[in-house]
């Protein structure tokens, strides 16, 4: 099978598939995952390698895409609002969640403390890659507006998985004995997303001062694709200085919004349009990667396990919206929109037993069914209760 057919194939699939599951009134991205994994359990090994070779390229093009529109639609007046709630829930939601599941994998798989870190911190990641675009659907729509609450989720979300990617990392060396410097890895978590947003800053104020000068010389296609190729560059340098690339290409929006607004509206008129072929390469291709047989093996001890730490994480949302401007509705619909999980766990699910370690084939399994648990319950949860928990203010 060739990867011409089989990329035709994931595109109108999931088109076709998306446009089902909005007939049925569920999320048309829920429609693109059940796509792929349909598409990935019957094509099996005959799916060219090729298509897997340059899976992590597409995904990540489709990533900035969607975190270019975030940034896009972020003004400052939207995060001076959004403020302290949406720091807190970088990190606070992510922390209850992942210490809680360290002690339940140590208690009920037996995994030792650090084998039970990182599976538990690889589980506790969100995925920005789900809750970014209903985020945008709601903001669109007008939904939750006078809070910023759909702000404040796709602020944080964003955020969250680079908290949770760096403690997977901490435990992955320990358990591995690699001899990472626990201190070091715990200050790179700032670090880490202070050299994000500060590259971002940077690429973004080069952008408007170029877009600035050549704006009636430089068409608007042009522009998106000057746009995405910056954005390229920056997530290459983050894997290199270990920085929080995502996060600065939101900061590249944001810079874009706020120094050349025209420029800015022009850009995020042209990425909804390239969003419609992306969103579609990058919820089939996760839907692909997930192995059905490989989640059953975790058994109804992980779904219970997994479904405790969302517990726990919905706790943890619960505390850092104390003391904000959300209403009851709005903080229990940030409890909703924080349950999805996906691209981190599809990416990390294999690292473990790459490495050699001996629960890996378990931790892959929880992995997998950490994607097939919350992603749909998420997913539908954002549908149905984000226009009954939102205000729509216009």
């Amino acid at each position: 099978m060739s990867l011409n057919f089989i990329l035709a194939i994931v595109i109108l699939g999931g088109w076709l598939f998306s446009r089902l599951f909005k007939i049925i009134r569920l999320p048309n991205i829920l429609g693109m995952v059940v796509f792929g994994i349909i598409a990935g359990s019957l094509l099996g090994n005959l799916i060219p390698e090729t298509l897997w070779d340059i899976e992590p390229m597409l995904k990540s093009l489709a990533l900035i895409v969607i975190l270019l529109r975030a940034g896009l639609g972020l003004s400052k007046a939207t995060l001076q609002k959004a403020g302290r709630t949406a720091i807190l829930m970088t990190f606070v939601p992510c922390l209850f969640e992942g210490t809680a599941l360290t002690f339940l994998f140590h208690h009920f798989f037996s995994f030792d403390w650090w084998v039970s870190g990182l599976t538990a911190f690889m589980i506790a990641a969100v995925s920005p890659a789900v809750i970014v675009p209903s985020m945008l659907d709601l903001i669109e729509q007008g939904y939750g507006k006078k809070n910023e609450v759909p702000s404040i989720v796709l602020a944080g979300a964003s955020a969250d998985d680079v908290f949770a990617i760096t403690l997977f990392s901490v435990f992955l060396g320990l358990a591995t004995s690699s001899g990472v410097n626990i201190t070091k890895a715990l200050v790179s978590i700032p670090v880490s997303i202070i050299g994000g947003i500060v590259s971002g800053l940077v690429a973004g104020l080069l952008l408007v001062k170029y877009f600035r000068r050549r704006h009636e010389q430089v068409r608007a296609t042009e522009k998106t694709l000057v746009l995405v190729m910056v954005a390229v560059l920056l997530v290459q340098l983050g894997d290199k200085l270990h920085i929080a690339a995502l996060l600065g290409v939101m900061t590249v929006g944001f810079v874009l919004l706020e120094g050349a607004e025209h420029v800015a509206h022009e850009l995020a008129s042209k990425l909804k349009k390239v969003w419609i072929f992306a969103e579609i390469i990058l919820f089939v291709l996760i839907g692909m990667s997930v192995d059905v047989p490989t989640a059953l093996g975790a058994g109804l001890k992980g779904l219970g396990i997994i479904s405790i730490g969302l517990l726990f994480r919905s706790f943890g949302v619960f505390i850092s919206t104390l003391g904000s401007n959300l209403n009851s509705k709005e903080r229990v619909f940030c409890i909703i929109a924080y349950i999805p999980k996906a691209t981190v766990q599809a990416a990390l699910g294999s690292v473990a037993l790459q490495s050699g370690i001996a629960e890996g084939q378990t931790i892959l399994a929880l992995a997998v069914l950490s994607i097939l648990f919350t992603a749909p319950i998420g997913l539908v949860g954002i549908k149905v209760f984000g226009s009954k928990l939102l205000n729509l203010d216009l």
